[in-house]
């Protein structure tokens, strides 16, 4: 079992560790250029901002991996990582809207910039792009997984808006929301590695354990950003979730462990409808306090454990390598 106290220096950058890929990333991103494409001059005009404001691109990079470990990645490979990249974009987009975030890896979301009902119609663009990319691949399998995935991830987002009206939300349930709206794209994105490769029962279930593990720390990681960086350092708006009363991990956890009048005092503050940073200050203190930080970390050690010992029995390799070198990263990343 790894404890992840790694050195920095020893701490590949998401740079490094898909060096092994650099050929099949440009594969990838010219998939994903040609299929977004449109005669439409505006919708172009957006995919260039969004284009420019690249994100880490994790989910499909770990399509990729997963298609080199369970045998040789495929035209439907490359497909299969524009359609769930074109996914998470298409989410991205909602959400910004629902969340109602000004930043987006350092960048205006696209509804700061060009209004709500724009954003809506591009993220539907997106969706419908993706869903033709699903059509090409030909496969009831993977057209069955992915449609799967989007309904998990809409009714997790839901449950966790369902959840806020609630007046204690339990460790298992926070679990099954991420769950659905984080993990189980992680898990489609591994899984459809080994399903446009070997498409073997078995890589599929290892590919299937590594990306929902993976998935549910890195949600985990999010949301202690949400309450501990700055938005100069992760390049989006901060301590969001504390303002839309979302109840994440850190905050869960604390409350069972301190007394009465803290427990009180955390409630209070969690539903207050205008949260100044001196109140989000007070609420990190109380989390402190009571281990609530701490603990979160805890957990993303223990996911990332289950992450890496899903693929132990596969041959080492630069593949392999890189998939446990990207839930280190994961582990000690900043943004």
């Amino acid at each position: 079992m790894n404890n992840f106290n790694t050195k920095v220096h020893d701490i590949k950058s998401l740079k490094e560790l898909t060096i092994p890929i650099n050929e099949d990333i440009h594969l990838f991103r010219k998939e994903l250029k040609d299929s977004l494409r449109s005669e439409v001059r505006l919708i172009n005009i957006l995919t260039k901002y969004m284009i420019m404001r690249r994100g880490k691109h994790i989910r499909p990079f770990l399509t990729i991996f997963s298609a080199h470990i369970c045998g040789k990645p495929t035209a439907n490979s490359y497909r299969a990582a524009a359609m769930i990249e074109m996914l998470h974009l298409a989410t991205l987009i909602h959400d910004d809207v629902v969340d109602e975030a000004s930043l987006r890896r350092g960048w205006a979301t696209l509804h700061k910039k060009w209004k709500n009902k724009l954003s809506v119609l591009m993220g539907d663009y997106i969706l419908s792009k993706s869903l033709i990319n699903m059509i090409k691949l030909k496969d009831f399998e993977v057209l069955e997984l992915i449609s799967g995935t989007a309904e998990q991830m809409s009714s997790g987002e839901i449950l966790q808006i369902e959840k806020i009206f609630r007046k204690s939300v339990s460790e298992k349930l926070y679990y099954d929301v991420i769950s659905r709206k984080t993990a189980s794209l992680f898990s489609a994105s591994c899984e459809l590695g080994s399903m446009t490769t070997t498409n073997i029962l078995k890589d599929r279930k290892a590919m299937r354990n590594f990306g929902q593990n993976l998935g549910m720390a890195f949600q985990i990681k999010d949301d202690l950003f949400d309450l501990l960086a700055r938005a100069s350092e992760i390049g989006k708006d901060v301590a969001n979730d504390v303002k839309k009363s979302m109840i994440t991990l850190p905050y869960i956890y604390s409350f069972r462990t301190l007394n009465k009048s803290d427990q009180k005092r955390m409630n209070t503050i969690i539903r207050m409808k205008k949260k100044k940073p001196k109140i989000i200050r007070e609420l990190r203190n109380l989390i402190e306090m009571g281990g609530g930080f701490d603990y979160a970390r805890k957990k993303i050690d223990d996911f990332s454990n289950n992450a890496m010992a899903a693929i132990k029995f596969y041959e080492d390799s630069s593949y392999k390598k890189s998939m446990i070198d990207l839930v280190v990263f994961n582990v000690h990343r900043t943004r």
